[in-house]
């Protein structure tokens, strides 16, 4: 792990092999970040996918990259375009290419280069159940995970659903990576808690960089 990186208010949690939380990693950029994701949402909009059950998710999502995280009726997959407008997803910003690279190096995993970023945007009361993420064709890629705007409970288990989850609060600035050993396991996000946060507003934005093919 390369605590070099590390600023004097940024501190390394570990999760457990291969999974580690980088307290306010990515503080000095939230507006920057915030600012990126209001250009990728104008031109793919934030939208409640449904699952292939047919229930609609209680997290809006949108992506940018060369591929984008979707769901409906047919099941979870990623696709070059988005299904709403059939245009290709908005180009990742260097912003977030750079951020993903530096936080997956900072964890050990040097020569991570995501070609997805799933957005969610979180509402209070929204949540987002234990899951893995096993869409990806190649699993020894890590996942990175950048918190921004509201404070949340993000659950952390194990290998089995039925594990019972740590609760670990996630500030705004915070990033978790995990990979490895870690890479498929369980985790969620409790239900979001009322708020208002200086520069997101009520509400709590997610990038997840996953390298999909």
């Amino acid at each position: 792990m390369r605590a070099e990186l590390f600023g004097e208010v940024e501190r390394v949690q570990a999760l457990g092999p291969g999974a580690v939380r980088l307290a306010q990693f990515a503080r000095a950029e939230v507006s920057p970040l915030l600012g990126a994701i209001a250009e990728i949402v104008a031109a793919a909009p934030l939208r409640h996918m449904a699952t292939p059950g047919g229930y609609a998710m209680s997290v809006a999502m949108t992506n940018c990259g060369a591929l984008g995280w979707t769901t409906d009726r047919r099941g979870y997959r990623y696709t070059a375009t988005d299904p709403v407008s059939g245009r290709p997803w908005p180009v990742m910003p260097p912003v977030f290419a750079d951020l993903a690279a530096r936080a997956a190096a900072a964890a050990g995993f040097e020569w991570f280069a995501p070609d997805a970023c799933l957005i969610n945007r979180y509402a209070p009361g929204a949540r987002m159940s234990l899951h893995q993420d096993r869409n990806e064709a190649d699993f020894t890629a890590p996942i990175v995970s950048v918190s921004l705007g509201l404070p949340a409970t993000f659950l952390w288990g194990g290998a089995a659903r039925g594990e019972r989850p740590t609760k670990i609060r996630l500030a705004s600035g915070d990033v978790v990576v995990w990979g490895g050993p870690a890479r498929l396991a369980f985790h969620g996000v409790a239900p979001l808690a009322d708020g208002v946060h200086e520069l997101a507003g009520a509400a709590r934005f997610n990038l997840t960089f996953r390298r999909a093919r």
